[in-house]
């Protein structure tokens, strides 16, 4: 028995005053005492202190899980992919809405139809180099010696000709805008003498032209490089300039097209549906503010066909700043579960929309924060996986109703919400309504489920109306030049350079997102907005007035 059981643990509080510490088998009996209660109420302190042991064990075992899936997912952030799309070959196993829907539609009486021959695909064609290109034309004459004939003798004559092209790139030339402005006086008396005026320039006495602005405004804010990186660029063309003026100039420009602004915001808050959304940006040098915390930039995104982006620095995220960015508005606010947006909600009596794309977020992570590649799912998942598969199988149909009527017109696209993604929805909902009953709130499952159950009126609501999404991509996707110019520039120098950009941003997307050349908008609205004598010369200059046509350069 000694050799068995060499050691045991004694414990004072239930066997009386003694040593702590490790005891032998003979110890622990003569240590035990003689009567039946004594010995029970012993055993029963013994139960009792087993008892928390293992709760204390099980709650490390918690911790561990816990901290684990923060590990997972910290890893797939880290290393894995960016992308939430989960494998199609496992995903259906647990998607029974899709196989519904796919059952729904097979039951729908089909259209006559034609049978026609099988295609099979050649091998893919080069598309034609744009014909408004410029043409150099390059002649290959056949050489002297190969143009007389080794059987006659006699010269060879030309009677057509081969073409092909190639698309060739000169590096970009700097020009020198040379202004002269004529000086005039009367011939008859020496007092009278006049000077042709300049016209107004964006940045007086300057040496950035509105092409030069425009240029340096798109290499920073759409092709993401960084000013030091474009004065590198043109010093290498034989133009010397500081850095500094670099930056200076893009201050000055992003204030110049404040009225622009002005009225972009006017006319968003006159529509009825708007997104938003913020991301971090760090400013050096901010007043009360430590160098290395964070400041926001907040963005707005109007739907419709000529949608405005707006994108507005603030050193804060509290909800006083969407209160003040959306006074005045009066429609449906889409936005995702941040609590900040709930005050100007409550204040203006708006209607709120929850974005789908941040629940079916949260049941992707719970793949991640069980260790799985969502592109790579077992045979045979966990039964927290299984539950989240289930949910991203619901969703994954509603965005497949969304793929197939993007482009139909708004009455069109509520006529098929209607019909087909409001019986999902029905069916998410009960599938909800049970797996809440019994599944752990504190597990990641039970987070995901509570956060989809939480928003659930507001994640819905997008059905009501033609005119809404599914989700506020659109304005996160506004977001996407910015967060890739922050990985090179890092951070801004001051305030007045953060909402210089947040101008700029914000002109340039909304260009981009109604199909102008944001090079092009630039460089016009530089040259005009100067000149501008009227708010009617200011609207004609706003992105969704403005026609392509006229944005090409003549000279």
């Amino acid at each position: 028995m000694r050799d068995r059981y060499p050691l045991k643990w004694r414990s004072v509080d239930c066997l009386g005053p003694g040593t702590i510490g490790f005891m032998d088998e003979a110890d622990i009996i003569a240590a035990l005492p003689e009567d039946i209660e004594s010995l029970q109420a012993a055993l029963r302190c013994k139960d009792a202190e087993v008892v928390k042991r293992e709760a204390t064990i099980a709650q490390r075992d918690i911790k561990i899980k816990q901290l684990q899936a923060q590990l997972n997912i910290l890893l797939s952030r880290r290393y894995g992919a960016s992308s939430e799309k989960v494998s199609e070959a496992q995903l259906g196993l647990f998607n029974e809405a899709e196989s519904a829907l796919e059952q729904a539609k097979d039951d729908e009486p089909s259209e006559p139809h034609t049978v026609v021959k099988a295609y099979q695909r050649g091998a893919p064609k080069r598309q034609p180099l744009p014909s408004e290109l410029e043409r150099v034309n390059i002649e290959h004459p056949l050489p002297e010696h190969q143009r007389l004939c080794p059987t006659h003798g006699v010269e060879l004559e030309r009677f057509g000709q081969e073409e092909s092209e190639q698309l060739d790139i000169v590096p970009a030339t700097v020009r020198v805008l040379h202004h002269i402005r004529g000086k005039y006086r009367c011939p008859c008396c020496t007092g009278l003498i006049r000077t042709a005026p300049m016209p107004p320039q964006p940045i007086p006495k300057s040496l950035a032209s509105p092409g030069l602005l425009a240029h340096i405004a798109v290499g920073k804010f759409v092709d993401a490089l960084p000013l030091y990186r474009q004065h590198r660029q043109i010093t290498r063309l034989g133009v010397t300039l500081s850095p500094i003026t670099f930056a200076s100039w893009m201050v000055r420009a992003g204030a110049l097209v404040q009225p622009l602004i002005n009225l972009l915001r006017e006319t968003m808050l006159a529509q009825s549906y708007v997104m938003m959304d913020e991301t971090t940006v760090q400013v050096l040098d901010e007043a009360g503010k430590a160098a290395s915390s964070k400041s926001y930039l907040w963005a707005q995104r109007t739907g419709g066909d000529h949608p405005i982006i707006l994108f507005d620095y603030d050193p804060s995220r509290s909800a006083e700043v969407p209160l003040r960015l959306l006074d005045g508005f009066s429609g449906a606010l889409h936005t995702d579960g941040y609590r900040g947006y709930d005050r100007p909600a409550e204040a203006f009596s708006l209607t709120r929309l929850y974005c789908f794309a941040h629940a079916r977020r949260k049941f992707v992570e719970v793949l991640k924060a069980a260790g799985i590649n969502p592109n790579k799912i077992p045979a045979k998942p966990p039964p927290e996986v299984r539950q989240a598969l289930k949910a991203i199988g619901f969703i994954k149909t509603l965005y497949l109703i969304e793929r197939r009527i993007k482009n139909e017109p708004p009455d069109e696209r509520y006529r098929q919400r209607q019909k087909d993604a409001i019986p999902i929805l029905d069916k998410l909902r009960i599938w909800l309504d049970a797996k809440l009953k019994y599944i752990l709130p504190s597990s990641d499952t039970g987070k995901a489920l509570a956060y989809l159950h939480n928003h659930w009126d507001g994640l819905i609501r997008y059905c009501d109306d033609g005119r809404y999404h599914i989700d506020t991509n659109a304005v996160e996707n506004a977001f996407r030049p910015f967060c890739v110019g922050r990985r090179n520039w890092l951070f801004c120098k001051s305030v007045a350079g953060a909402k210089s950009s947040a101008n700029l941003y914000s002109l340039i997307e909304t260009a981009r997102a109604n199909g102008l050349d944001p090079y092009g908008y630039l460089r016009k609205v530089f040259t005009e907005l100067p000149k501008a004598q009227s708010v009617e010369d200011i609207e004609a200059l706003l992105p969704i007035n403005i026609d392509p046509v006229a944005l090409q350069i003549t000279s």
